[in-house]
């Protein structure tokens, strides 16, 4: 499937409601991974880009929502994950005040001077995020209501947060409840799509939601997609050698992070090998310890991230 097709499935399931309410619905396969509703509380709403050293907002008392998804579907950009959004909230009949992606929001400035919620739960890609704030108002002007999305990709996902907020003086019926929709089944990309392009294109991959025992090189029972995609693909392409390479956080020595990254490699690869059929020779395991981070080790998101493991192409011949 195509990268358009899979953005139309994978959010083209936003649901007509009755005329009174908007009903945000996500992918039976969206996973929440946070979610966090306080009241009476206060949202600032952004309505503006990061300038002059601010961002520009308006003020909603109320009650505020504020919830994160993961979807594990590769290849999507951010504007393919906001639009169904965006349209189907300007059609509910919000005024949508702000619309901009990563570098005209404003970058980094931007993406720290709005509320995020913490990662591994939310992740921003300072080069591939999309927010819009969009609002509803009463007759005299007044936002009663204000939904701000933030919606950010990497190679083999993509994240949303949605915060709304509703002021107690906005008119009853008119809430915009956020939930799966069962009916709505996304498929990962198959070997021969996104995937197999994406790995192809950057040479590497980070073989995303393997889980460990905390501490050792233990690899769950699974089953993990992006390592059944792997193996899928090494199926279909009997030329193609790639190398598994583990990476750590810098917690502890360089020494016992690089034998712990490399243990972890091998457990991949013997996954592989045993529950796939690979090939032995057709897989390398490296370790790289703390040396490849993908961000900062001064934060415990930044952690998350830098510890994984990656596969890279050595050849396709």
């Amino acid at each position: 499937m195509s990268r358009a097709g899979v953005a139309a499935a994978l959010l083209g399931v936003l649901l007509a409601a009755p005329a009174a309410a908007l009903e945000l619905a996500l992918p039976s396969n969206a996973r929440l991974t946070a979610e966090r509703n306080t009241a009476p509380d206060r949202y600032a709403a952004p309505v503006g880009v990061y300038a002059e050293g601010q961002v520009a907002r308006v003020n909603v008392d109320g009650s505020v929502r504020r919830a994160a998804w993961r979807l594990d579907t590769p290849g999507l950009t951010a504007l393919q994950v906001m639009r169904p959004l965006r349209r189907q909230l300007g059609e509910a009949g919000f005024d949508i005040v702000l619309d901009c992606a990563a570098r005209e929001c404003g970058g980094f400035d931007f993406r720290f001077a709005v509320e995020v919620l913490p990662g591994p739960n939310m992740y921003v890609n300072l080069r591939a995020f999309h927010f819009i704030t969009a609002l509803r108002r009463a007759d005299d002007g007044t936002p009663t209501e204000a939904i701000s999305i933030l919606a950010s990709t990497a190679a083999t996902s993509a994240y949303v947060q949605i915060i709304q907020a509703r002021s107690g003086d906005a008119p009853e019926g008119e809430s915009t409840p956020i939930t799966p929709e069962a009916t709505a089944e996304v498929p990962l990309a198959t070997a021969t799509g996104d995937f197999a392009e994406t790995l192809k294109v950057d040479g590497h991959l980070v073989l995303n939601r393997l889980e460990f025992e905390t501490g050792t090189s233990a690899l769950g029972p699974g089953p993990f997609a992006t390592l059944e995609r792997l193996a899928e693909l090494l199926k279909t392409e009997p030329d193609l050698r790639v190398a598994l390479v583990g990476h750590t956080d810098a917690v502890g020595s360089l020494d016992a992070n690089t034998a712990l990254s490399r243990r972890r490699a091998e457990a991949v690869r013997d996954r592989l090998v045993q529950s796939y059929d690979v090939a032995p020779g057709r897989v390398e395991a490296q370790g790289a310890g703390y040396l490849a981070p993908r961000a900062s080790n001064l934060t415990e998101a930044g952690r998350e991230q830098n510890r994984r493991v990656e596969v890279v192409v050595l050849s396709a011949e």
